[in-house]
């Protein structure tokens, strides 16, 4: 399999890092309330949508797609941010990991904790919860554009998580946005080099022109124009 060369450069980085190029361009990717289910997790990934909602009569399914989704994907549920009945579990999560994919990002929650933890897997979501959605919650569309805290995600997105949280990087401006976290990343890095050498961290800031790294550029993306 050829090697994502983007999904390697935004491995690197923080999604710290991330959010601030996203504020700069204009660019709305932080997925609000969103953690992983230990702070230990990291993922990245292209995103594998789709969209859940209220079991239907009789009800439809909510994990017979698994063996579809490609090795190296983020698995990215919409299930409204609903939190009274899961929508990932441990076979899931045992085949997910099994099939090598990067991780599991869902708007609402998921359970059965112990398993990814134990296995290294990540999973992002609002929460934890033991009650089943089975019966209660079905997949209504793949392969479409869903929301996740408040961040639009398209098929084929990066998703990047760490301890603070997941970032969506939209495809079309991805070489923009990773460009830009890593000018960010490498002024951060050499204005911590500058002060352990003794330099003033308001002198390190303007040497390296760090207020200005952050500043909305003005090539900045706006809502009305965005995708």
């Amino acid at each position: 399999m050829t090697e994502d060369r983007n999904i390697v450069r935004a491995a690197k980085l923080d999604t710290a890092t991330v959010s601030d190029a996203l504020d700069k361009l204009g660019i709305v990717g932080q997925c609000y309330q969103i953690q992983g289910r230990d702070p230990a997790f990291r993922m990245a990934g292209r995103a594998f949508t789709m969209r859940c909602g209220p079991a239907a009569n009789p009800p439809g399914t909510v994990g017979d797609y698994i063996d579809d989704v490609p090795a190296g994907s983020v698995v990215v549920i919409d299930n409204g941010g609903r939190e009274d009945a899961t929508i990932w579990g441990d076979i899931l999560t045992e085949i997910a990991h099994r099939r090598g994919l990067a991780g599991t990002l869902i708007d609402g929650i998921s359970r059965d904790v112990a398993l990814c933890r134990k296995l290294g897997y990540p999973v992002f979501s609002r929460g934890h919860w033991m009650r089943t959605g089975k019966d209660r919650v079905q997949v209504e569309e793949m392969d479409c554009v869903v929301t996740i805290g408040g961040a639009r995600v398209a098929p084929g997105d990066i998703l990047l998580g760490d301890a603070d949280g997941v970032i969506v990087i939209p495809r079309e401006h991805e070489d923009g946005v990773l460009e830009a976290a890593e000018t960010i990343h490498e002024a951060e890095e050499q204005i911590r080099a500058a002060v352990r050498n003794g330099t003033r961290l308001d002198e390190a800031r303007r040497q390296f022109r760090y207020h200005q790294l952050q500043t909305r550029s003005e090539k900045a993306f706006h809502p009305s124009t965005e995708r």
